[in-house]
């Protein structure tokens, strides 16, 4: 494979926010699955679990829990800091991200019985066990992020299903066992809008080489200006008008 194939895969991966309910072929998702588990993971623990949910009943509660935990995230964004400046309103019309249609969603869980396998400095240190559990599922993610794209398959994150609700009623609705920890939620499916370019920073702005000083990184306010602009560009791009329906 080439660098440039292998660039061009990861600028064309996006989280879609308007899938098809077209189904997809069993062997897509068996595709996406086998290139996650070829992840790498901490000490080789390969800590992951994948729930395949097609079900319409299931994917109908999973999505009411979600929209269940909604409400709360609206009314923290109220307590924004100041400077972050008023952030847009949602527009009329309903839920532009909605996803209840995608014919896939695929649950990664993470079993903490891997624990054991790590050696004993990070398997008595909480946070360099955490930090190893949750960099393995990340890996896993991603790689299944990348594998539907290479299919021509839309996907997006839904972290509401490892929120404190979502996990105790996903794992309720679904019998997962109390050893596995819901990482995240993938939505898949067919793109049913085409999105807006990526905002990026510039390479020279993050690339710094041997003894590098303060000086060589963002101020606070070049944070802050960061931050107030791709929030905002990430919420215009979730709801502007010019997002075109395939």
């Amino acid at each position: 494979m080439e660098y440039s194939d292998l660039l061009d895969l990861l600028k064309s991966r996006r989280s879609i926010r308007r899938l098809k309910p077209d189904p997809l072929p069993d062997e897509s998702i068996d595709k996406i699955i086998e290139a996650a588990r070829w992840a790498p993971s901490g000490f080789n623990t390969q800590p992951w679990e994948f729930i395949v949910v097609k079900k319409q009943a299931l994917k109908d509660r999973i999505v009411n829990i979600c929209r269940a935990g909604r409400g709360q995230y609206a009314e923290m964004e109220t307590a924004r800091e100041a400077w972050q400046g008023k952030m847009p309103k949602l527009k009329p019309g309903g839920d532009v991200s909605d996803f209840s249609q995608a014919p896939v969603f695929i649950i990664l869980c993470g079993d903490t019985r891997t624990r054991p396998g790590l050696p004993m400095g990070r398997r008595y240190d909480p946070y360099r066990w955490e930090s190893v559990f949750l960099s393995s599922l990340a890996n896993a993610f991603l790689l299944m992020h990348l594998a539907a794209t290479s299919l021509g398959i839309a996907s997006r994150w839904v972290s509401s299903v490892g929120t404190p609700y979502g996990q105790c009623m996903v794992k309720n609705l679904l019998g997962l066992p109390e050893e596995l920890e819901i990482y995240e939620m993938m939505v898949l499916g067919y793109p049913a809008v085409k999105p807006r370019p990526k905002l990026m920073r510039a390479k020279a702005e993050m690339m710094h080489h041997d003894d590098c000083g303060a000086g060589d990184f963002r101020t606070d306010e070049e944070m802050k200006d960061f931050l107030r602009k791709t929030r905002r560009w990430n919420i215009a791009t979730e709801h502007r008008k010019a997002d075109k329906l395939l």
